[in-house]
């Protein structure tokens, strides 16, 4: 049954490095070693407190996957005082936590140890699917294998981790692919009951790529994609679109229940071409719908206890938060 609620997350954007040890033939996001490729500490406070301060309650780290592999990449990262991105990604979302933030980690493949290490500081972790195809746009992205996507969300779900996963529609796989993809998350999920939204996100294609005359897809076969979604997934799962990459307002009543993080601060630095929407223009995309702020941790692994013990009072704190901006 499709919800008369509309939810959002209010965060901040920050992309450790755009390092990355995958080659997929759309992304825009990926850049060679070279200076300045990591976020300098002073520069990921600095976000994280005007975050604070325009009421953000999510600190979205992400980066490039297993950018150590990189040739020279460790050199540069060493400058900051850290030896692994993870360490480096684990010390700022401590920083996050004390400023006032709670840390949702997109680090691409992880193994079970860096997750259940990564737990220890984080409400709430993701990794997009994409697709169960084997498809030409992975096929210089080792860490796009669909195998190896899946038996980390597996282990997210293994460790209680309240997970964030998706679909990238339109980089070449067909219909019976989606459907195959959705099938394998709402697996995923009736064994281990930790996913907390799945994604339904269209490829927008980007200059200089590969994959930049590549035709976007249309809203109806997003639509469509959006209701397969509905019919296979578990009714506590929400269904999520960026609102900065569609028409939201045209797909809300394709069976969407959340709109993701949206930043008063940062930009998506995915899709840097496509501003997030102001937090009132939302409402405007909502329609009849209640729109309801949230944090990136549900509500429901909240009353399950699935978070570090670290997070009790800040949670407690921000859910006060969202009530009263919520009764202004």
């Amino acid at each position: 049954m499709q919800s008369s609620v509309l939810t959002y997350s209010r965060n901040v954007f920050l992309p450790l490095t755009d390092v990355c040890h995958n080659r997929c033939a759309y992304c825009i996001f990926r850049e060679p070693v070279r200076d300045g490729c990591v976020m300098c500490e002073g520069e990921v406070t600095d976000i994280l407190r005007k975050g604070a301060s325009f009421g953000c309650t999510e600190a979205l780290f992400t980066f490039g996957e297993r950018p150590e592999l990189e040739d020279g990449f460790i050199r540069h990262l060493k400058k900051t005082g850290y030896n692994s991105i993870l360490e480096f990604c684990y010390a700022m979302s401590e920083k996050a936590i004390k400023i006032g933030l709670l840390p949702h980690t997109n680090a691409g493949i992880l193994d079970y140890n860096e997750l259940s290490h990564l737990k220890e500081v984080n409400a709430s972790m993701g990794l997009m699917l994409e697709t169960t195809a084997d498809i030409p746009a992975h096929k210089n992205s080792p860490g796009k294998d669909p195998a190896v996507r899946i038996s980390m969300i597996e282990d997210a779900g293994k460790l209680k981790i309240p997970f964030t996963t998706g679909l990238l529609l339109g980089i070449g796989e067909t219909e019976k692919d989606r459907e195959e993809s959705l099938e394998v998350i709402e697996g995923i999920h009736r064994r281990y009951g930790h996913i907390q939204e799945v994604i339904i996100q269209n490829f927008c294609p980007k200059p200089n790529t590969p994959m930049e005359k590549w035709p976007a897809l249309k809203t109806e076969e997003i639509c469509n994609t959006i209701k397969l979604a509905c019919e296979i997934l578990s009714d506590e799962i929400s269904i999520q679109i960026p609102p900065n990459l569609v028409d939201a307002k045209i797909l809300i009543d394709c069976g969407v229940d959340d709109l993701g993080g949206v930043s008063p601060v940062t930009i998506d630095y995915v899709n840097p071409e496509h501003p997030w929407p102001a937090i009132d223009e939302l409402k405007k995309i909502a329609g009849e719908k209640e729109l309801k702020e949230r944090l990136c941790i549900y509500q429901r692994f909240i009353d399950r206890g699935w978070y570090p013990s670290l997070l009790s009072d800040l949670i407690g704190q921000l859910n006060k938060d969202i009530h009263i901006r919520s009764t202004k």
